[in-house]
């Protein structure tokens, strides 16, 4: 809950470098073209060791929150910056060299599970400060990422005390409870609020938990383009299937596209952006969640926190 319009906002329970950049230097992985993997590296070839800050950016996605990725670049104290994603090229390191000063700053594209069981992946993310994960297709992040080497050595990154973060489809999967987006079809139409209120139980709505371990998320839905997309209703669909499944009251954060919601370990954050980020709480059991029929609950609480409160 927040308390005073911009003094504080926390949730507890709830929520250099060694040598100077090489600027324009790309190292593409050797022999990339018999890798699973690509992987592209702007400043020192060589990763160094920094005492790092513990922190979660969670970017509501659309264009990337140059805020946010300060924010995370600071947490990792001039070290090496990770972005992993599941298609895409290089982009982001040019975007984030420019912003922060950082020993390097390298992509790892993984499109596949083998990709994601490679040892060479794991050792990059052990040696990353900061990681960021880019969105995309979290269907693809649960379906070629989950029980691999790669889901373990995040997972360590997190319990070291290292920053992550994440935006769109990489922000969902930082929560504790996750829309895996498994039973969309490829040329389907996405999970809009009208499908899911329709039938809570339609084969598109696919929540599973605990891809990521950060303590502060558990037991907490994250979603992305909120009110861009009016995700509200599929937002209380997926809060009312948690809630039947573990008999607790289910929560989510949900922000909105061109902001960020920065949190510290200590439970507290700030609102970064332009637009707003919603804490979601379902505090009674639906009324009706059946298959087949429309969901009907009461119950909700919603906080609405702006830009600048912290």
């Amino acid at each position: 809950m927040y308390s005073g319009g911009m003094k504080s906002l926390r949730f507890a329970g709830i929520v250099a470098a060694a040598c100077a950049f090489a600027v324009g230097q790309v190292q593409p992985n050797p022999n990339s073209n018999a890798k699973p993997y690509q992987y592209f590296r702007l400043g020192n070839a060589q990763a160094i060791t920094v005492k790092t800050t513990p922190g979660f950016a969670l970017m509501g996605g659309g264009k990337d929150l140059d805020a946010a990725f300060r924010w995370l670049c600071s947490h990792g104290q001039g070290g090496d910056f990770l972005v992993i994603r599941h298609s895409g090229d290089d982009a982001y390191n040019p975007y984030i060299q420019k912003l922060c000063k950082l020993n390097s700053v390298a992509t790892i594209v993984l499109p596949t599970r083998a990709a994601a069981q490679d040892a060479f992946v794991s050792q990059k993310v052990r040696e990353a400060a900061v990681i960021f994960i880019a969105g995309g297709d979290q269907a693809k992040y649960w379906n070629d990422w989950a029980g691999t080497p790669l889901q373990a050595a995040l997972n360590e990154h997190i319990a070291q005390g290292r920053a992550i973060g994440g935006t769109s489809a990489g922000l969902a999967v930082l929560g504790g409870w996750v829309y895996t987006a498994r039973g969309d079809q490829p040329d389907g139409p996405d999970l809009t609020s009208k499908i899911a209120l329709a039938d809570p139980y339609g084969e598109q709505i696919t929540v599973d938990h605990e891809f990521l371990k950060i303590p502060l998320l558990r037991g907490i839905l994250t979603d992305t383009h909120f009110a861009r997309r009016d995700r509200m209703g599929r937002s209380l669909v997926f809060l009312a299937r948690i809630e039947k499944e573990t008999g607790k009251p289910a929560r989510e954060i949900a922000i909105d596209e061109r902001s960020a919601f920065a949190l510290d370990a200590d439970g507290t954050g700030t609102v970064l952006g332009t637009t707003a980020v919603y804490f979601i709480k379902a505090t009674q059991p639906p009324s009706v969640l059946q298959a087949g029929k429309p969901l009907s609950m009461s119950g909700i609480e919603v906080q609405k926190a702006r830009p600048g409160m912290h």
